[in-house]
């Protein structure tokens, strides 16, 4: 029984038992024999699953003992899992033999309708004995184990494991049809015919059995499913050679080619440009790869002939290698783009592209003023004075010597934005409430660039009214009174916007062009 309760609830509780010590003792005896034909039916399950875990685990073995990188840590885990599921079942099993011990004949079901021994086992009045105790935390911790076991990503067969292992809540309480709270271990076990509680822990050994297969066909699976998951895939270039001319027809194919670190050849034999190649030399495996180490050779085409030997379920099975590829000529140029266009902008974070052909991007060094490395061959350059920028790039080749380059670019200023307010510029119409609480912003219309810019000051005239002139974006308490003196009809003038770059507030553009607003009220 749930403990904390009063006078009245345990009298009711008390009855309740009582009352199904009554029920107890009238079960028809045809009730008692179907519940022991249920519980021999649950142990023919548990033989039989047994059985076909067992074949599984031997299966996992055999292919851990011939692939141990790729089976080990599954052999092992599935390992864990029999440990832990053999330990629990030989736990119930203990227990059933204890509860049939004290009946003369096992298989005399109909006299299994007292619920005297689980009731002195596992409970003490309103509480449960250390055997009851001890009962509830070897399942929580069957249940525990096996959800170390699962990947966290197979969410299904860890519900599964939490619904079939489930011992009430974080009390160990359950609510009963009448909405009060009993104690797991009660709720099941108590009062109930010795019979009825022998069936429900061959259940649960039914259930250690079906998960231990479950979890073992999912560790299977898991592997075979990553073995051919598209993540293992990685895409290879087909073609019939290693360079092409600008006037020829590129043939080339895209195929996949599958990444396993754990496959290995067992022979390796090449040749390139007729000349065998040796292991360690000129070739090792490293991660399911073979990875040439060889001189690349004269500029042209070289030719990679050979196989690769593989022993499959006993028999060699041969992958033909027919490959080749070609050398070029050290390079001599470098090769330096503005990525937008033949200019740079003066205050903006021009794009530009600087690599070598032939000379990795980590052997290249760029420099100018305002010149900043992003990473590979990517770079940008702000410049701030002069007409002309002049980019110098140099390259460290294979034997040391270098190679460099110098290229000119024009210098421009951003071209003048347009002013805007309520984000439309040229001529508006609005309100004069409008007006008051409008912002004044600005934009570079047509601009290759997305330079965010901000206004910092502006003037305002409106007819029959002195020049306003306000700073920031923002109508002022000045320019606000002189809104509200303005009639109907009148022609706003915004104009003189003063902007610049939020990302270099220290460089201040052209002025904006007017916007001009009319008032409609």
């Amino acid at each position: 029984m749930a403990s904390g309760l009063g006078p009245r609830q345990r009298m009711i509780n008390l009855m309740y038992l009582v009352f199904i010590a009554m029920l107890a003792l009238n079960m028809s005896k045809e009730v008692l024999s179907g519940f022991g034909l249920l519980n021999e039916k649950f142990e023919r399950n548990i033989e039989k699953t047994a059985v076909s875990n067992t074949q599984y685990l031997l299966s996992l073995q055999q292919k851990a003992s011939e692939n141990p990188a790729k089976f080990g840590p599954l052999y092992q885990n599935a390992l864990d899992l029999e440990k832990a599921a053999t330990s629990f079942s030989s736990y119930l099993e203990t227990l059933k033999s204890e509860m049939l011990a004290t009946v003369k004949d096992p298989s005399d079901y109909e006299v299994m309708d007292l619920s005297n021994y689980l009731d002195a086992k596992f409970f003490k009045g309103e509480r449960l004995t250390e055997e009851g105790d001890a009962f509830v935390a070897s399942i929580d911790a069957f249940k525990n184990e096996l959800l170390g076991i699962i990947p966290e990503q197979n969410e299904t067969l860890r519900a599964s494991v939490i619904e079939r292992f489930e011992t009430g809540d974080g009390e160990h309480e359950v609510t009963n049809r009448d909405g009060q709270k009993l104690g797991w271990l009660n709720y099941h076990y108590e009062g109930f015919p010795l019979v009825a509680s022998l069936t429900k822990i061959s259940a649960m050994q039914s259930d250690v059995e079906a998960t231990e297969q479950e979890i073992l066909q999912s560790l299977l699976e898991g592997q075979l499913t990553r073995e051919v998951s598209m993540t293992n895939y990685t895409t290879l270039l087909e073609q019939s050679k290693g360079a092409y001319f600008s006037d020829e027809s590129f043939d080339g194919a895209i195929v996949l080619g599958r990444k396993d670190g754990t496959t290995r050849p067992n022979e390796v034999s090449l040749k390139l440009d007729g000349v065998s190649l040796d292991e360690d030399k000129d070739f090792f495996i490293e991660e399911g790869r073979v990875r040439l180490n060889v001189a690349a050779g004269n500029p042209g085409d070289h030719r990679l002939e050979g196989r690769l030997l593989f022993l499959e379920n006993g028999e060699e099975t041969e992958v033909p290698v027919n490959l080749s590829f070609s050398t070029i000529a050290k390079p001599n140029t470098a090769v330096i783009s503005a990525d937008k266009m033949n200019v740079v902008y003066r205050g903006v974070d021009n794009p530009m592209t600087i690599s070598i052909p032939g000379i990795p991007n980590n052997k290249v060094q760029a420099t100018a003023p305002g010149l900043k490395a992003l990473g590979g061959s990517s770079y940008t350059v702000r410049p701030s004075r002069g007409e002309f920028l002049r980019i110098e790039a140099k390259g460290e080749l294979p034997d040391g010597s270098q190679v460099t380059t110098t290229s000119q670019f024009r210098i421009k200023d951003v071209p003048a934005p347009s002013g805007t307010v309520r984000g439309e510029f040229g001529s508006v119409r609005m309100s004069r409430s409008e007006l008051e609480k409008t912002i004044v912003g600005a934009e570079l219309v047509d601009f290759d660039f997305d330079l965010p810019i901000a206004v910092s000051g502006f003037k305002m005239k409106i007819p029959n009214q002195p020049t306003i002139e306000v700073k920031g974006s923002r109508m002022d308490a000045k320019a606000v009174s002189a809104i509200r003196r303005a009639s109907r009809g009148d022609v706003v003038r915004i104009f003189d916007i003063k902007t610049y770059p939020t990302t270099d507030t220290s460089y201040f553009l052209k002025p904006a062009a007017q916007v001009i607003v009319e008032i409609i009220n």
